[in-house]
């Protein structure tokens, strides 16, 4: 008898299948660590990912893609591509043995677009179901549009803006206010549709340009919202622009682009050849050949919509629907600070100690608004993660582990900001690291910032008597310049002569005099 895997199911028999996204239990509580499988069978690509763990900002166990083009030539023959099916048949069937050997017990399949649009879909997903045992939740184009931005909010919590999601058949539009997903609408703006469009060059224009209108007059008519992109195609385009910009931190969720980024990008592509570009820039020849058209697509959606920013977002539809599942006190939760304390409880020599040194700490950064108090808070939680990795290159081993981590609601430039900060709270010194280029992203000010908050973290580690047990404080006065450390008699033995020069040291980098006094 096949496994069931529908998209309300467990593999549990004695569960019932209940239809729709809206109703069924939560797939986990919030203290629940499990492997939850997803599989998201699109236009262009069909993926399977295993999120590790139910915490709010979970890790990808496991992400493979194949590129099966299952909506290449819809519009003419109104059927799956045919290569494109057996393709997705034989992918499912890995897919499907890879989450039995796991042992997975929760999963969820949903098919998109092409699915959903083509005379054959039906008789597909019943080839599915018979030949792998998945059962595909064919979802229509408001509800691929919601889930989208849901995967959104997986990431910014309580964001406000248009998410845009374009696939290979289809362009989802859907609006986010107070971290609710609002009005919502399909397209047939996908890539791989928008090359089968007749008439060259100016007929692919004006189509583009009608159907974007039409999109702007249903969303309200709205302008100056931030933009968020999700989609394979919109991250090869951010890829692009990395390149021409020499970014040095390629990580593509959060990355920002402005409107006068997306011309020049454009520019910058139809000056290139295409196919020298893709191979320096490792993408794959499916996805590279869409990006010209979604490169227009976004151009002008840029030039109706007038956004005031443009961030990447890697999270959408998968991520949507584990965000569906979660619980009301999951969701509410900070994505980056529930990561960091997920990595400190496991990594840590002596977990719970970051929020006791944040605590500490905080008291040097009178003026750090609630979003600056997170990321300082970030980093004292990773501040003792890597302490496994050589000395010699731990504090290295800080800066890549914190720029480069699989982490949400953190911007790029705030991702440098936490490494720099970690590098502190290992070494005395930033010169002859191979870092130069990231720490450029940040201004003087936040660079210096990053430096007290590593050196008043390099101090308080000295300061240990246990992990929720702070023996002493900061007094900082900064129209007097002047830093003061109040410490128990208890932890008199704790201060030696390492401890007094990490203290000078910090009062150095603040500009100001530092001393130490005992309570009686």
């Amino acid at each position: 008898m096949p496994m069931t895997m529908a998209p309300d199911d467990t593999f549990r028999a004695d569960v019932p299948r209940t239809p729709g996204w809206g109703a069924g239990r939560p797939l986990f509580e919030p203290n629940e660590r499990l492997h939850v499988g997803v599989i998201d069978v699109g236009s262009n690509s069909v993926r399977f990912v295993v999120f590790d763990g139910a915490a709010r900002s979970p890790a990808y166990f496991y992400n493979e893609k194949i590129m099966c083009a299952l909506g290449a030539g819809l519009s003419e023959t109104g059927r799956l591509n045919p290569k494109g099916k057996a393709r997705a048949l034989d992918a499912l069937c890995r897919f499907a043995a890879l989450a039995r050997g796991m042992g997975l017990q929760s999963m969820m399949a949903v098919a998109t677009a092409a699915v959903r649009e083509a005379e054959d879909g039906p008789a597909f997903v019943e080839e599915v179901e018979r030949t792998t045992g998945l059962s595909l939740e064919v979802i229509p184009g408001d509800e691929e549009a919601r889930l989208s931005a849901q995967g959104v909010l997986l990431g910014w919590p309580g964001s406000y803006g248009l998410v845009c999601d374009i696939g290979g058949a289809s362009m989802e539009l859907a609006d986010l206010a107070r971290g609710q997903v609002g009005r919502r609408v399909t397209s047939p703006l996908g890539g791989l549709k928008l090359q089968e469009v007749k008439g060259g060059p100016k007929a692919l224009s004006k189509h583009i340009a009608e159907v974007i209108g039409r999109l702007h007059e249903e969303m309200g008519g709205e302008t100056g919202m931030r933009l968020f992109l999700v989609g394979g195609s919109w991250r090869a385009i951010a890829r692009v622009d990395m390149h021409r910009r020499d970014w040095p931190l390629t990580v593509l969720h959060e990355y920002r682009m402005t409107p006068a980024a997306v011309a020049a990008t454009r520019a910058y592509i139809a000056d290139k050849d295409i196919e020298a570009m893709r191979r320096q820039l490792g993408i794959s020849e499916d996805r590279m050949a869409l990006v010209p058209v979604a490169v227009q697509v976004l151009d002008e959606l840029v030039r109706v919509f007038k956004p005031k920013d443009i961030a990447v977002s890697s999270y959408g539809i998968r991520e949507g629907m584990l965000y569906e599942r979660m619980p009301k006190e999951l969701r509410e939760r900070d994505p980056l600070l529930e990561a960091c304390r997920f990595q400190e409880r496991r990594d840590a020599r002596l977990p719970g100690f970051g929020e006791t040194l944040f605590k500490f700490v905080l008291p040097l950064f009178p003026e750090a608004d609630w979003q600056r108090r997170r990321i300082i808070e970030a980093a004292c939680l990773l501040h003792d993660v890597n302490w496994r990795a050589h000395p010699d290159y731990r504090a290295e081993t800080c800066v890549d582990a914190a720029t480069r981590a699989n982490l949400g609601g953190v911007k790029h430039e705030e991702r440098v900001y936490i490494g720099l900060a970690l590098l502190y709270r290992y070494s005395s010194r930033r010169e002859g690291t191979r870092f130069d280029a990231l720490f450029k992203l940040l201004s003087d000010a936040d660079a210096k910032e990053a430096e007290v908050l590593g050196r008043a973290m390099r101090l308080g580690a000295m300061l240990w008597l246990g992990a929720h047990d702070a023996p002493g404080a900061f007094l900082w006065k900064p129209e007097r310049k002047a830093l003061t450390l109040s410490l128990e008699n208890r932890a008199r033995p704790l201060f030696g002569e390492v401890a007094q020069a990490r203290l000078k040291a910090l009062g150095q980098a603040m500009g100001a005099e530092a001393r130490v006094v005992f309570a009686d």
